[in-house]
């Protein structure tokens, strides 16, 4: 009896250890599915605070928590199951997919781009029309704004999904689910919760502001200055994150059907260099680059079909 009671203890502590291998397997798997997305990861946080944009204080926690929910139900209850589904009976369909993906990342890429040049050569708003547009807004302005940044999330998150997928679709189904399940979740309180905090840095700032120590006041001054250059730098590390991404998704999946040319040209640049962190460099360069090639090709070609004239920015 004491024999079989050491033996099933052994038993369990193999379980456990094996139980805890698995779980270390699932989180490592997760973070290199995670950096893998980090490109549309950047833009969606740099996306997100635009929907707030001038929307009263107290207003905007509440409107990112309901868009942060929104992005679960995207990413866990209608993106996860099909993506499983495709991954499980049509692995194929798994590149294609990416590189309509990947062009959408290359469009919108450019896209920004575009938006930024013809901004500066229109007339601009001035901030005391914007902020009287905005406190003139309605509950169901909100409820609008909110769907469309629900809607522009579910497009980034089918993106992040899919990347990942495309990371562990090699692991066994449970597997699989599990790591997008954690990927979903960390991402998606990460990017909300960095958005929760860069809407709210100004408000902080004004608080230390109206503090009766200098010190207080003078950084709080400062976190208000620096948010809209804050704000800036994420949108333009976004953008080029995206090129970058959307360039790489292109460049591979184009060498998995079949034409390498661009693969070797960003190998070849790749191997003008010493090695490590340039090389990485490199090969980041070249995608951008073939990203904003075939963005640019995007949005000309946008520019000449009927609804492209009828787009809305």
């Amino acid at each position: 009896m004491p024999g079989g009671l050491v033996a099933l203890l052994d038993d369990v502590a193999t379980i456990a250890k094996a139980a805890a291998a698995s779980t270390d397997d699932i989180a490592a798997a997760a973070g290199r599915a995670s950096a893998k997305a980090a490109g549309v990861v950047v833009d969606d946080a740099a996306v997100t605070p635009q929907f707030v944009d001038g929307v009263s204080p107290k207003r905007e926690l509440p409107m990112i928590w309901r868009i942060t929910k929104g992005s679960l139900i995207n990413k866990i209850v209608i993106i996860l199951p099909i993506a499983l589904l495709l991954s499980q009976f049509l692995p194929w369909a798994l590149t294609p997919i990416l590189m309509l993906g990947g062009s959408y990342l290359c469009f919108e890429g450019m896209e920004k781009v575009w938006e930024k040049i013809h901004h500066r050569l229109s007339p601009k708003v001035s901030e005391a029309e914007r902020m009287e547009a905005a406190t003139n807004r309605s509950p169901k302005d909100e409820d609008a704004l909110v769907k469309s940044a629900i809607f522009t999330d579910l497009i980034l998150s089918a993106e992040i999904m899919v990347i990942s997928l495309n990371e562990v679709s090699h692991e066994p189904l449970l597997n699989r689910a599990l790591i997008l399940i954690a990927v979903a979740l960390v991402i998606t309180l990460a990017v909300y919760g960095v958005v929760g905090l860069l809407v709210k840095i100004d408000d902080i700032g004004l608080y230390l502001q109206s503090k009766n120590s200098a010190g207080a006041a003078k950084f709080g001054a400062g976190l208000v200055k620096a948010m809209p250059i804050v704000l800036n730098i994420i949108g333009v590390v976004g953008t080029f994150a995206m090129l970058w991404v959307g360039g790489h998704i292109m460049v591979v999946g184009l060498d998995e059907l079949g034409w390498s040319l661009p693969h070797h040209l960003v190998h070849n640049l790749e191997q003008m260099v010493s090695g490590g962190f340039l090389t990485w460099v490199a090969g980041t360069t070249g995608s951008l680059i073939f990203g904003a090639i075939w963005g640019a090709i995007l949005v000309a070609a946008t520019a000449v079909l009927p609804f492209g004239h009828s787009k809305k920015h």
